[in-house]
């Protein structure tokens, strides 16, 4: 069956314009299988499953000793089987590819998953709650949606002992400012702060070594001072210097970013936190064998606690900038928050800066400028912290243009029904319909309450109804003119209403 689906989906692929090689990386089989798969028609094929039953294989004499090889070690390659075969049984005669097939198939059929050992060095074999946070970094191409390739960097940070992740993307080089910006986003995420620190690249941190003291960079120096937290830097080519550290990034890479596209940087990393949500933190971890999301929950109570000031205040010369979205929301570290309504202009740059201190978000339009919006940093995630004040411009406009039209019509109960009418037929649109009727009242002030009674005896419910009985009203009361003065004197640049005057004339004198 397994192959019956193979076939299919090398077909299905080929026929949407995938070459050979494209299919073999896709499927993760070889590219001599997918052109033999392509040239046999689905009888063919058939009769090619049909032969595997009874076919008696090269590799199965050795059977037993692979089955025992893959059940001892799991993660074997079947290059290595392949070599072991010739160092320890003298098969000489068997091509590697017939090995992997042969491998892949006793996989399959003993339910032998291969297993991927995580990287990991020095003899340590568990460390306690809260004592140490390891750093990684990588970088990897995306696809955008305009088949365009984009290079990302990522900052990936583990708790050693609960093995909860938190990771950061950026798409540009990191800066020594930018690991100290997303280590305190990770601190926050953890809640709290480990006694040690281990880095997998010391470029970012270190100048240089003198007789194996590190010299730090001014910036990170001045941090770690601050922080006071142990730093543990691996040196390169140097397994032996780096503690129990794990593949975060390759596994960043290889589970979440794979075939994801990329539309901008914000959603993205909003998509990876929800990927570290229900997989990266919630699938439950080979080694420790428990979630590790579970295991966070209690060693966040032995983390050392951290005020969040640091980063904002000791860099003040980084200028933190954010897409301001058509929501008027701007996103930071797993949250929306509000800016004014108005504040995102269609056409323009929309950046705003953010500077956060004494744990308040501060939002403007320029670096130096006066702050458009203020609010708490909340502590969870994926939320939308908005401020009441941004939300009213659109009602306040509403309001006034409704205590406009009551202003202007000498009755309060026709205006009140007006008003109360045109709200509840227009929610969406009660602006504009006010608008409408404020036009109607300059240009046809002696007949607008009448038109607004008629309005009301008819069951009409638009401010272009209101318009167009005005407009009958008064040419009904200007019978007495000169038709010929009233068009060129009064009504020469008047817009033909909606509807036809002759039913608006046929109601006003009893028709229905």
């Amino acid at each position: 069956m397994e192959k019956w689906m193979v076939y299919q989906e090398i077909h299905r692929l080929k026929s949407i314009g995938f070459s050979n090689t494209k299919i073999a990386k896709k499927l993760k089989i070889s590219r001599n299988r997918v052109i033999e798969y392509l040239s046999m028609t689905p009888e063919e094929f058939a009769e090619f499953i049909a032969s595997l039953q009874n076919r008696t294989k090269k590799l199965d004499p050795y059977q037993n000793y692979i089955l025992t090889w893959l059940k001892e070690h799991p993660d074997m390659t079947s290059s290595q089987i392949h070599d072991w075969l010739q160092d320890r049984l003298d098969v000489q005669s068997v091509a590697e590819n017939t090995v992997r097939n042969y491998v892949n198939d006793l996989r399959d059929k003993y339910h032998i998953p291969k297993e991927t050992m995580e990287r990991m060095y020095g003899a340590v074999e568990e460390l306690p709650m809260g004592k140490q946070m390891q750093v990684d970094f990588g970088e990897t191409f995306v696809y955008m949606d305009t088949g365009q390739r984009k290079k990302l960097y990522v900052a990936g940070f583990i708790l050693s002992h609960s093995r909860f992740k938190y990771v950061e993307w950026i798409d540009r080089p990191l800066r020594t400012a930018d690991l100290i910006r997303m280590q305190e986003s990770a601190f926050r995420y953890f809640g709290g702060m480990t006694e040690e620190i281990v880095y997998d690249q010391d470029r970012l941190l270190a100048v240089s070594e003198n007789a194996g003291d590190l010299i730090l960079t001014e910036s990170f120096t001045k941090y770690h001072e601050t922080r006071k937290f142990k730093i543990y830097l691996c040196r390169k080519s140097d397994p032996e210097s780096k503690g129990k550290i794990e593949q975060v990034i390759k596994y960043v890479k290889n589970n979440f970013a794979k075939h994801r596209i990329y539309i901008d940087l914000d959603s993205w990393q909003q998509s990876s936190l929800k990927w570290l949500k229900r997989t990266g933190n919630y699938k439950i971890h080979h080694n420790t064998k428990k979630r590790p999301f579970e295991a966070h929950a209690l060693e966040k109570q032995h983390l050392q606690k951290v005020n969040g000031n640091y980063i904002f205040e000791n860099i003040s010369t980084i200028n933190i900038t954010r897409k301001i979205h058509k929501d008027n929301v701007i996103r930071f570290e797993g949250n929306r928050y509000s800016v004014p309504l108005g504040t995102f202009q269609s056409g323009k740059e929309n950046i705003a800066y953010v500077f956060v201190s004494r744990g308040d978000l501060s939002i403007s339009l320029h670096p130096d400028g006066g702050p458009i919006a203020t609010h708490k940093l909340s502590e969870e995630k994926g939320k939308v912290i908005t401020d009441p004040k941004h939300r009213q411009r659109s009602q306040t406009k509403r309001d006034k243009l409704a205590e406009q039209v009551m202003d202007e019509l000498a009755e309060t109960e026709v205006s009140t029904w007006l008003i109360q009418t045109l709200q509840e037929h227009y929610p969406r649109h009660t602006i504009d319909q006010f608008k409408v009727v404020l036009n109607a009242i300059k240009q046809h002030p002696w007949h607008i309450n009448d038109a607004v009674k008629e309005m009301k005896r008819l069951g009409l419910t638009s401010a272009n109804d209101l318009r167009d009985i005005a407009i009958s009203l008064e040419m009904q009361s200007s019978k007495q003119l000169s038709k010929k003065e009233l068009i060129n004197e009064k009504y020469k640049d008047i817009t033909a209403p909606e509807r036809s005057q002759d039913i608006y004339l046929q109601v006003l004198q009893g028709g229905r």
